[in-house]
């Protein structure tokens, strides 16, 4: 995800003075899950993951997570949920048992809309055909399978615990199972890796027919054995050839981009990814969860829970470890950044139905932004051109004063 951390604290112009609306109708709904554990921490990986033990606390994880969501409970305000998402660490760890167990307890709480998605994460390495059978008929409908890539050296380097083989029938394992939607994850820009290496792995992935491809480029980020320790990565022409390539193959395939780096076939993409890009409202719960709450009277809160397990799991100590009230200054910001990573971008009269705010205020910075070409000349739209797209940073920099 783009870290806004320093940028959504600066001042959009216009938007500090303009009223914040009660919003007239709270956007959709839907629950993040994290199970933070993993067979192993990968070197390039940033997220709130931690090694597990043989043994994981399935039965205190699912009731602290229970607990967690009772206190979110009071921003339901009578929706449903339209997604869910376990994202992790590697939910696929978990037994369907304990799942199931999570699942029915939330169902008690929060009503479940009638063609709910829910996804989970899986890597090949944590595969048993059984298992998924069973995560199946608990009603996760979805799996996103952390494949990254297919070749041994590949993925010997980025420290993953499959192997090419065990990849490819993870997919076949996942149709056998009765899923006939699932996500596989793949990245690209790998140490040492040329633009045939790439487009192998990407043929690969299309060859096993998946609905959805997340395809996106390995970052450097901080906090992770890959930036104290650096690859080689690919030059700069090589790594746009591999874009350039891949994006054109996907095409052929008939896989639409919607997003920077999330392709789909006709009618399959993510529903949860979408209502997160289109500033939509989340709940999170689990170690380090983030959420996002609108409110009646316009407040719009950002929670984060508290990180580490072993905190998580302690009575003594708090489920949410912070919260933020989104300031008028920082509104334009938050949307934008979300907004304008989808390629159709998103209907104007969603700024204001989502923020509370006027259209009215970013016309001075659109303006600017279209005569930059960097946003498209469309009243109805917020959405970005294709160069726009290619230099999302200095799009949203056009927003800031």
């Amino acid at each position: 995800m783009t870290d806004s951390s320093s940028a959504s604290s600066l001042i959009i112009g216009g938007a500090a003075s303009s009223p914040r609306a009660p919003l007239p109708t709270l956007p959709p709904l839907a629950l993040y899950i994290h199970i933070p554990w993993c067979v192993r921490k990968c070197p390039y990986c940033d997220f709130n993951s931690h090694t597990a033990s043989p043994v994981l606390p399935e039965q205190e994880y699912v009731d602290a997570m229970l607990a967690d969501l009772d206190q979110d409970l009071h921003a339901v305000y009578g929706r449903e949920l339209s997604s869910i998402f376990f994202g992790g660490g590697t939910p696929s760890l978990f037994s369907a048992e304990a799942l199931g167990r999570l699942l029915e307890g939330v169902k008690q709480r929060i009503p479940f809309a009638d063609d709910i998605e829910i996804t989970l994460e899986a890597n090949p390495g944590t595969f048993e055909q059984e298992k998924f059978v069973a995560y199946r008929k608990l009603g996760i409908n979805r799996l996103s399978i952390g494949i990254q890539s297919f070749q041994q050296e590949k993925l010997k380097a980025l420290g993953r615990i499959h192997n090419g083989d065990e990849a490819v029938r993870a997919a076949g394992m996942a149709r056998q199972a009765g899923f006939d939607n699932f996500n596989l994850d793949l990245m690209h820009g790998l140490p040492d890796q040329s633009l045939d290496d790439a487009l192998s792995d990407l043929r690969q992935a299309i060859a096993l027919k998946p609905t959805h491809i997340s395809w996106y480029q390995l970052t450097l980020e901080p906090n992770t054995v890959f930036w104290n320790q650096p690859p080689v990565l690919p030059e700069d022409d090589t790594l746009w050839d591999i874009q350039e390539a891949g994006q054109a193959l996907l095409a052929e395939h008939g896989y639409a981009q919607y997003e920077v780096s999330a392709y789909a076939q006709p009618g399959r993409p993510a529903r949860h990814n979408l209502n997160y890009w289109s500033f939509g409202d989340f709940i999170g719960i689990g170690a380090g969860a983030h959420g996002k709450l609108s409110h009646p009277d316009g407040r719009i809160v950002r929670t984060w829970k508290t990180r580490l397990p072993k905190d998580y799991l302690n009575p003594a100590k708090s489920f949410q470890a912070g919260e933020k009230a989104l300031t008028n200054d920082e509104m334009p910001f938050e949307f934008l950044m979300n907004a304008l990573r989808l390629t159709a971008g998103v209907e104007s009269r969603l700024y204001p139905e989502r923020t509370g705010l006027p259209l009215e205020s970013l016309d001075e910075h659109r303006r600017e932004a279209e005569q930059s070409g960097l946003l498209q000349v469309e009243p109805s739209r917020l959405a970005a051109t294709e160069r726009g797209q290619l230099f999302l940073n200095d799009l949203l920099q056009k927003f800031l004063s």
